[in-house]
């Protein structure tokens, strides 16, 4: 049964499949509505027993609408409009965990754009799973230090663990995930470069992880990060580990280049109070040099002097 004037023209029970589906319409022209359940009403994406969503749109479109979906099923193969099994098997491989329930993987990678832009209310965002994922890591990584470093002072390994869970890591974790090209956002975000910003890298890869908790426990959160931190944990037992401060070298290396000495300025502010990231630029002379993200204003000067001096050497 249809809405007089809409015809049905797709069903799928992923959600991703019906974001792609909505996209590759959207972009022939065609409009759509999406609905869940055999009858679309006054709130159409309600939860339903196969938790099927249908897509419509105008009965005078509905030919060309399906025309434009075969057609891509054609290009890609598979019966699907994506390849939705393929793509998440290869990308839980890379990851090393397959979810028994794939809806958390799915609600991980989606960014509050894409909740923004759905009428319908039912596209959750990740933001409650960053939260969590930050606790998740957070412990964790507390944990492997306790255990790695026991006669490191506190200070010690709180500055290894600031290292290990800032914006930078955490996105350099995500860019070897290959994380952003899984990522689900909206329009917006899509066509402002999203998939390569830091800070939606970092805050995906915390919805990950508590994704991850979430499905099987702790352990494999533990195995998961133990393997992708591995390196970092490592470097941390070198001998000029807490002798690398960038804003110290950076200064260093512009006194030698008789250059002004740098000064960091703060650009802007972003998110709620317990998710803030502080955009830090490094101003020398009258030039900005660099600039730098942080969940602190102290991580995003470091991480901008770090930039600087890549620039420098560039």
């Amino acid at each position: 049964m249809t809405t007089p004037g809409l015809a049905v023209i797709f069903r799928t029970k992923s959600d991703i499949e019906a974001n792609v589906v909505e996209a590759l319409l959207d972009s022939h022209g065609v409009e759509t509505l999406r609905t869940a359940g055999p009858t679309p009403g006054l709130f159409p994406f309600s939860a339903t027993p196969l938790g099927e969503t249908q897509i419509s749109v105008r009965e005078g479109d509905a030919a060309d609408a399906v025309r434009i979906i075969d057609s891509h099923r054609e290009q890609v193969g598979g019966g699907m409009v994506v390849p939705l099994p393929q793509e998440f098997d290869a990308f839980e491989a890379r990851v090393g965990y397959h979810f028994r329930d794939r809806g958390l993987l799915e609600h991980a990678l989606t960014h509050r754009s894409k909740a923004h832009e759905d009428p319908s209310g039912g596209v959750s965002d990740n933001e409650s799973l960053e939260f969590l994922g930050d606790a998740v890591l957070g412990l964790i990584v507390s944990e492997a230090l306790f255990r790695a470093f026991p006669a490191y002072s506190e200070g010690q390994k709180s500055k290894i663990k600031a290292n290990l869970v800032s914006t930078a890591c955490l996105a350099e974790m995500a860019d070897h995930l290959g994380l952003g090209d899984h990522m689900i956002l909206g329009r917006g975000e899509e066509k402002t470069g999203g998939r390569r910003k830091h800070a939606l890298l970092a805050d995906t890869c915390e919805a990950l992880i508590a994704a991850i908790y979430l499905d099987g426990g702790i352990e494999p959160a533990r195995a998961f990060l133990m393997r992708e931190l591995a390196v970092g944990i490592e470097d941390a037992k070198q001998p000029d580990y807490f002798g690398r401060d960038h804003k110290s070298r950076l200064q260093e290396r512009l006194q030698g280049l008789g250059r002004p000495l740098p000064s960091y300025r703060v650009a802007g502010e972003a998110g709620p109070d317990h998710r803030k990231l502080f955009h830090v630029e490094v101003v020398v002379g009258s030039d900005v040099l660099a600039q730098g993200m942080g969940r602190t204003k102290k991580e995003a000067e470091q991480e901008g002097a770090r930039l600087a001096l890549a620039a420098l050497d560039a």
